[in-house]
């Protein structure tokens, strides 16, 4: 797999403004459910492989990559959603993300995916509002929904479902240390 998209340096995009007015979303296969995340903050996709295992860190954090010298960690979505670890295939991938904290550091994070589907665009008038229960993962991880082909697709909240700051937390509370400590 290739570069698919790049970032647009220097301005700044909310998960809701991004789905707010439209634009254009990768989608991917995760668990059997479409889900997709605004093209806006992924940088590239990459082929599964070669993680480095890291001890002492939560379920969902699956190890961490050499992206040209940076590492990179690589979170499970599935398992983040509280659903199991994702399975690994032969169309398994790792899209990733450019991400920012509330120190307003911007952080490359790994997403595994059983499968890239495509880009597409969605518009406005395509977006319905998250639902309040129902979808299987934590409504403030949803920003959407969009008919896609009679199926829903889910609108992923990047900022939600990637926080650094939250995952940063969880990852000290996995082996008994406060966050910050």
């Amino acid at each position: 797999m290739t570069a698919m998209a790049k970032t647009h340096e220097g301005l700044p995009v909310t998960p809701s403004s991004v789905s707010a007015d439209g634009g254009q979303y990768l989608t991917f296969v995760l668990g059997g459910e479409v889900y997709a995340l605004g093209i806006l903050n992924i940088k590239e996709i990459i082929a599964y492989g070669d993680l480095t295992e890291v001890p002492m860190m939560p379920a969902f954090v699956r190890g961490v990559i050499n992206l040209r010298g940076s590492v990179v960690p690589v979170i499970d979505l599935l398992a983040r959603f509280g659903k199991g670890c994702t399975s690994i295939a032969k169309r398994t991938g790792i899209v990733i993300v450019e991400t920012s904290s509330e120190a307003d550091d911007n952080q490359d994070i790994g997403i595994v995916v059983d499968a890239v589907n495509e880009v597409v665009d969605i518009g406005r008038r395509e977006i319905e509002p998250p639902p309040s229960f129902g979808a299987g993962i934590r409504p403030d991880f949803i920003s959407g929904m969009a008919k896609r082909n009679g199926k829903f697709v889910i609108l992923l909240n990047n900022a939600r479902v990637l926080s650094v700051d939250e995952m940063t937390a969880l990852s000290g509370m996995s082996h008994g240390v406060p966050a910050g400590e």
